[in-house]
């Protein structure tokens, strides 16, 4: 099990600011798991408009945030990094559950498990949490699509 700093996951993601939502990795295991952070600040982009008097970070970027440790993930169980030929996408998120907002200063601690990977479409099991919480949960499928 290995961690990254923030630059070993800028180059296991295509993501830039303002949608890079990784900040590190704490561990990960290829083929089986990963977990991340995302440190959660007032100077968030959607936060000026979600909402302006009582920021919560917007649920769907929870999702977005566990995607992208469950593309580090994926990357590092095939070997390889990302490249301007190919792209993942979400093909599905199954059994979607948001259990607690998540607001400025919060840290969410993603965990994601590999559920199976089968051609080329992976399904995984992600979790958020805030200090120990559950915040949101999913199950996660994504597929690895050529672009050219």
């Amino acid at each position: 099990m290995s961690s990254m700093d923030i630059h070993e996951v800028l180059e296991h993601l295509p993501h830039r600011y303002p949608f890079l939502l990784v900040d590190r990795v704490l561990t990960c295991e290829p083929g089986k798991s990963i977990e991340a952070i995302k440190n959660v600040t007032i100077n968030e982009p959607f936060f000026q408009g979600h909402f302006p008097h009582h920021p919560v970070m917007p649920g769907v970027l929870i999702m977005e945030a566990l995607a992208q440790a469950a593309g580090i993930l994926s990357f590092k169980t095939m070997g390889t990094k990302p490249d301007e030929n190919s792209v993942f996408y979400f093909v599905g998120i199954d059994n979607a559950r948001f259990k607690k907002p998540v607001t400025a200063g919060d840290q969410l601690h993603l965990h994601i498990e590999i559920m199976r990977q089968m051609r080329g479409i992976w399904k995984f099991k992600a979790e958020a949490k805030v200090d120990g919480e559950v915040v949101a949960e999913a199950e996660l499928m994504c597929a690895k699509r050529d672009i050219v």
